[in-house]
């Protein structure tokens, strides 16, 4: 795309100490002997929500203690890609404890991806009144490419996203399937209001853009309210759009990439009428989750938009001008598969790795 890329500074530095093109940070252990955490939740009182892969959701104090299992978490099917994901609090948990998260689902015909609401006890150590509201079918075998990102924006309707299911790709182009989609729902997991396709015979009215791969980022820009989705290609063509409401992203017809066989997999690389993504790369870089910065500990650093990667296994930073990536940087590169990036309340960021033995670490200013 020709955009500048920055990498860290080689020149030696003090010991813990790593720099970026404006700061110096410390990278810190902050929690540890949690199995590959997916998703996170920071709650009002500085906890964190931290789901696992096998199915398990944990509590870490702000002093980095994890909490036994939390109970009443429903079972799913954790295989391959699948697990327990992504969770995020509803916009007004601080007097609903309501929160939502979505796993990989057995179902009849194999697994999909379900949304579920429920509540947070008072005591933190279990989830109550526990409803799945939305399943992403049909089911099918196989244990790839869910998904399962969810954010809110402004008005508090939710955004979910949904994989491909990997073996059948043109899922992604079947409006009648939520395979391969960006929902947009109310908070009971039904149709928003306003979506592109309501009223629409043979469509499924939850759709707000399809063409949708393997869906692993959704972030909000605080800076102008747009949503940016992060997705992850075959070989090459890793994506962040900018989706419109009742836009083609073009998976599988366009992109950038090629089968893991190293044969074509698209009919161009663009076409009208297929949204084009904002960046992608070539090679793969495997984003993952995806954050903005908003906070005062690194002040450069604000409105920003951070990228967990996975086969390059770092964070990557992209600069923006408005909804425009103008340039990236990449930190801490090589080093660690990291699955997931979120802002702390203390205005750090914290990376989930995607380990056996997986950890929580935090970036904070350099003293």
């Amino acid at each position: 795309m020709g955009l500048p890329v920055a990498a860290c500074a080689q020149a030696p530095l003090p010991p813990g100490l790593v720099q970026s093109e404006a700061t110096r940070f410390r990278l810190q252990p902050f929690a540890q002997g949690l199995e590959h955490p997916w998703g996170a939740a920071f709650l009002p009182d500085g906890n964190l929500l931290v789901t696992e892969r096998p199915g398990r959701l944990r509590l870490v104090s702000p002093e980095g203690r994890v909490s036994a299992p939390l109970s009443n978490v429903p079972a799913v099917a954790a295989a391959g890609q699948g697990g327990l994901l992504d969770i995020q609090l509803a916009p007004d948990f601080a007097t609903t404890r309501d929160l939502y998260f979505c796993a990989a689902a057995p179902a009849r015909g194999g697994s999909l991806t379900r949304l579920y609401r429920a509540r947070l006890a008072a005591d933190a150590r279990s989830l109550d009144v526990v409803q799945p509201i939305l399943d992403a079918g049909p089911a099918q075998s196989g244990n790839g490419h869910f998904g399962c990102r969810i954010a809110f924006d402004g008005e508090g309707f939710l955004y979910l996203t949904t994989g491909d299911r990997q073996r059948v790709s043109e899922r992604a182009q079947d409006l009648g399937d939520l395979a391969g989609k960006l929902l947009r729902l109310d908070r009971d997991g039904k149709p928003a209001p306003g979506n592109p396709f309501l009223g629409r015979e043979g469509v499924r009215p939850e759709i707000y853009a399809y063409g949708l791969r393997s869906p692993q980022g959704l972030a909000i820009n605080p800076a102008t309210g747009s949503l940016f989705e992060v997705e992850m290609g075959p070989r090459g063509g890793d994506e962040v759009n900018l989706p419109a409401a009742g836009a083609n992203l073009g998976w599988p017809v366009v992109g950038h990439g090629r089968a893991y066989s190293g044969l074509p997999i698209h009919e161009a690389e663009s076409r009208p009428g297929m949204q084009d993504p904002e960046r992608f790369w070539v090679p793969s870089i495997s984003p993952s989750g995806a954050g903005f910065y908003t906070g005062d500990a690194f002040p450069a650093w604000r409105g920003n938009l951070f990228l967990a990667t996975l086969s390059s296994a770092g964070l990557l930073r992209l600069t923006l001008d408005g909804d425009r990536v103008v340039s990236e940087e990449r930190l801490l590169w090589n080093q660690t598969r990291l699955r997931h990036v979120l802002q702390g309340p203390d205005g750090f960021l914290y990376v989930l790795t995607d380990e056996s033995r997986g950890r929580v670490l935090r970036l904070v200013p350099a003293e």
